[in-house]
Formats: structure tokens, sequence, C-alpha cells
């Protein structure tokens, strides 16, 4: 079965890459690398950025302490074909994934992809990696964040989707909580997360190659409501919010209510 990703330069990113190309046959990769744009920042947008390299600098800490641990381990992206472009929908990424003529395409970490390539003749479908546990938790910066932000601990995980053209809406192939024991700290946590997330995708992909007709495609409207959460909205509050559950996390983790929680969430099986 042959293999295109579509990512993002991100470490983790990379990473994925990497495990991907020593599972699959991995035929090419199309690296989404936009133009920096010069921006005008607002009072309130200044503020927020202060704001997050002094009171809340752990959680800026967090995600950079994980993007070293894979800069250690996967410095760069595997040896197969690789292309960059700015716009992940654009001519460029058509032709190439044209050229290749993947059986399956898995995307992680770009822009929205568009009809353009939704609309491509891809035997076994095109696939999605939501780090987050779909229907429940959508949307950016960063689900595992929000649902610390929410106090819902029971809703970190990861989700494989078949892709279309929504926010992390599509049909279901597998969605797992990540299994916590308290005691992580955030950086433990956003590892153990992106660890698991890169754990499912290749089995997602395994089910794909091995018993492709038996791979489950579940309506997300079939499981429960879910909210979608917005960069735009990890303002102060919710970040202070974070910091606070966080906290709490090891007598959140140990509750019953906690358990209960876990256990009635439904999930997604391969």
């Amino acid at each position: 079965m042959k293999i295109v990703l579509l990512c993002s330069n991100k470490l983790n990113q990379i990473a994925l890459a990497n495990k991907i190309a020593n599972n699959f046959n991995l035929v090419g990769i199309v690296v989404e690398k936009p133009k920096k744009k010069k921006k005008r920042f607002s009072f309130v947008q200044i503020r927020e950025k202060i704001w997050d390299r002094t009171i809340f600098y752990s959680i800026r800490k967090a995600w950079n302490e994980m993007q070293a641990y894979y800069k250690t381990n996967y410095p760069d992206f595997p040896q197969t074909d690789k292309t960059e472009v700015v716009r992940i929908n654009s001519s460029e990424t058509i032709e190439f994934i044209e050229k290749k003529s993947p059986d399956l395409l898995m995307i992680s970490g770009t822009s929205i992809v568009r009809n353009e390539i939704l609309n491509l003749p891809i035997p076994k479908g095109i696939i999605n990696l939501h780090t987050g546990l779909s229907p429940y938790i959508k949307g950016g910066p960063n689900c595992t964040n929000w649902c610390i932000a929410k106090n819902k601990f029971h809703l970190i995980g990861n989700t494989i989707m078949w892709i279309d053209a929504g926010i992390d809406s599509g049909n279901i192939i597998a969605a797992e909580q990540t299994i916590l024991n308290g005691n992580e700290s955030l950086s433990d946590l956003h590892i153990k997360v992106m660890e698991h997330a890169h754990d499912l995708y290749c089995r997602a992909a395994t089910k794909i190659e091995k018993d492709f007709k038996n791979c489950s495609n579940v309506g997300q409207s079939s499981i429960a409501n879910g909210t979608i959460y917005y960069s735009k909205d990890w303002n102060w509050k919710n970040k202070l919010s974070l910091m606070r559950n966080f906290g709490k996390m090891k007598n959140t983790i140990v509750s019953k209510k906690y358990r209960e929680d876990f256990q009635k969430t439904k999930i997604i099986n391969l």
C-alpha cells in the first residue's frame, strides 16, 4: 500500500513521518510551510503574548519540551520524496499526489484540506489525525489544553477519521482516550498524548491495509454532541483555568467521577 503524507514542518509531524516510513511504504511527503506575514497586533494581543512568556510560561514551556523530545529522537524527515508548499491545497500538492498515485492519503497538522484534494480518486481514501477525542472535543489550538482548562480530563485522547471539508468532523475510524496516571508533568502529558496519537494513526493505517472492508465509518452525530473550540478564544481566562485544574490533576484522575466519566465516554475501537 503506497502512502502519501500531508503535514506541517513541526517536529512532532517529522516524528510521525518517520514512524509511518518505518511501518509502511511512504512514497512521498508534502510539507505545508506558509510564508510568515508581518502582523499588526492589538493591545490585547500584545498583552496576551507578554503573559504567555511570563504568567503562563509553563504552558508554553511544556509544548516546547515536547518538541525538543521529538527533535532529539527524530531530527529530520525520513528519506523519501518530499516537497514543500506554501498552501496545502495548491496545484503543486495536487501534481505531487497524482504523480505518486498513492493508495492512501494521510493528513496531519495542515490547514483545512479543501475539495481540490478531497475530490482526488484515492483508492483507499483520505484520513486525518485529530489530537483530540471527537466528537467531544474539536478545534484548536490544542485540544489537550482545552480538556484541562474545562476540567474534562476524561476526554483527553485522539481520533482517526475519514476526512471531509469540516473542522474535525469526518466519520470516525478509531477514537481512544489517552491513559493517564495523574503523575505526569504538563510536558509529559503532551508527549504521552502525541505518542498515543502516532500509535493510533499507524494502527489505523494497518487496519486499512489489511482489513479495509471492515474499517469503521461512524458518523460523529451518532455518538454525541461535541464542542468546537477556537484559537481566538484561547485567552488568559482559559489559560489560568488550565493551570488551576492541572494542579489538581492527580486527585482528579483517581476520583470516582473521573472513572465514571471515562467509562461512559463512547469510543470507537479498531
